[in-house]
């Protein structure tokens, strides 16, 4: 372990740094995958046809809101040193609107949406500010392996959330009240899980950036600079466009998995927990190989077997008729899952410069979010078209992973190490 780490940094800093994943687990796995995104289908929007674009465009505008922010928010955490303090904010945000969650009843669309949408932006904002904290707790080659530790223990708290929302609905069931009635109040589990299990990353987790001079409107000329800049680090810029190709088909799984489950195969709703469940296993097992795969093999390389993994993942889901061969989908999706999220906050951190790091992964974040309007955007539009056949929306994914397939393989990560240490120097000497 000592050997991934940075110098400076000691093994309680990645314990709670990888806490927050373990926290903010729990608001993806129930909320966007597994629990909510069905109930929103089948019970708040009454399953009209409608009913899973409306699903996926609420995403859509959430994840549009994050684009349009992270970036300057990214470039004011490295002004100002505001990463810790931006990110108890977003924490609390995000709790608070999965909490409003709970009031998401029958024909209350409007706010089931505004709550959605709010408690998402939170979310993704407290994603890309704790990626940003990774190169001052990793050395440049264990970036791999300490990025998936956080990922494969953040997989194990969104089990743990899950667990606890699939116990209370079998615990009111068995008291004669349909799941639909127990849902509501995993909201409330789920916004409390993520609050406690935030507190060690809130509390211990040490901000070492020192603020530089500069106003806040100066946030802004960093965004433009960087934009006007993307020439001098080719390599970052072409991953920032790979991934969000291939996360475009990522975050069709993460969003609509529940959804596919229910509709194109009649899973019930504990049905569907237990194959989630089963999910983020495999997601958990394949981001702390992967960290490990990563570093030995390089990141090119090992993520390119994770977008084959995935293309085969789609063609078994989609043709698949039979359960135990949408499970064996399911097992491979994990697997994939937990790899290609693990991988692609490890590469933008070895590809940053060290003064830059949040707003870096700031535009990572703008990658990500870019990735999931498309991708659910389009599922939900072949839904919508052909009548709720889910089959052909998943096939069509998979055009998302070919197009990341040809990208990534045009990333010299050695070439974009140098450059983002190039920046760095010219930082130093007062050129840049």
């Amino acid at each position: 372990m000592r050997s991934a780490l940075s110098p400076i940094a000691s093994a309680r800093d990645v314990w709670a740094w990888a806490m927050y994943d373990f926290a903010n687990s729990g608001y993806t796995t129930v909320v966007i995958t597994a629990i909510f995104n069905a109930y929103f289908v089948a019970v708040v929007a009454d399953n009209a046809p409608w009913a899973t674009f409306a699903w996926t465009a609420s995403l859509a505008v959430s994840y549009f809101l994050c684009l349009l922010m992270a970036p300057l928010i990214g470039a004011y955490a490295d002004i100002r040193a505001a990463k810790k303090r931006l990110l108890v904010l977003a924490t609390l945000g995000c709790v608070l609107f999965t909490a409003g969650l709970y009031f998401a009843q029958p024909g209350a669309l409007a706010w089931a949406v505004l709550c959605l949408v709010l408690s998402n932006f939170f979310f993704g904002m407290g994603e890309n500010l704790i990626a940003a904290f990774l190169p001052e707790l990793a050395h440049s080659r264990g970036f791999g392996r300490v990025s998936g530790w956080g990922w494969g223990w953040g997989y194990f708290g969104g089990l743990l959330t899950l667990a606890l929302c699939l116990g209370w609905i079998v615990w009111s069931e068995a008291r004669g009240l349909p799941a639909a009635h127990a849902v509501p109040q995993t909201m409330l589990i789920t916004a409390a899980v993520f609050l406690i299990a935030s507190l060690p990353t809130l509390i211990f987790l040490p901000e070492r950036a020192q603020p530089r001079a500069g106003r806040v409107a100066d946030a802004w000329r960093e965004v433009l600079r960087t934009l006007r800049e993307t020439r001098r680090f080719p390599d970052l810029f072409r991953f920032l466009l790979a991934s969000t190709c291939y996360q475009a088909g990522v975050q069709v799984v993460i969003a609509l998995a529940a959804i596919y489950a229910q509709q194109a195969m009649g899973f019930s709703v504990k049905e569907t927990l237990m194959l989630i469940l089963a999910v983020n296993v495999a997601a958990a097992a394949g981001a702390f190989v992967f960290g490990h795969l990563q570093d030995r093999l390089g990141p090119v390389r090992a993520l390119t077997g994770v977008l084959l993994g995935w293309l085969a993942t789609v063609a078994i889901a989609a043709s698949s008729t039979a359960t135990s061969a949408f499970w064996l989908a399911a097992h491979l999706a994990g697997l994939c899952l937990g790899s290609s999220q693990a991988g692609g906050r490890a590469l933008v951190g070895l590809l940053s410069p060290h003064s830059r790091r949040a707003e870096f992964f700031g535009f990572w974040g703008l990658a990500m979010k870019l990735s999931a309007i498309l991708g659910p955007l389009s599922y939900g539009l072949v839904t919508w078209i052909t009548a709720n056949d889910h089959r052909q929306a998943l096939l069509a994914t998979a055009f998302f992973f070919l197009a990341g397939l040809w990208l990534i393989r045009q990333v010299d990560p050695v070439r974009g190490r140098r450059a983002a240490l190039r920046d760095e120097r010219s930082a130093k000497g007062g050129c840049r």
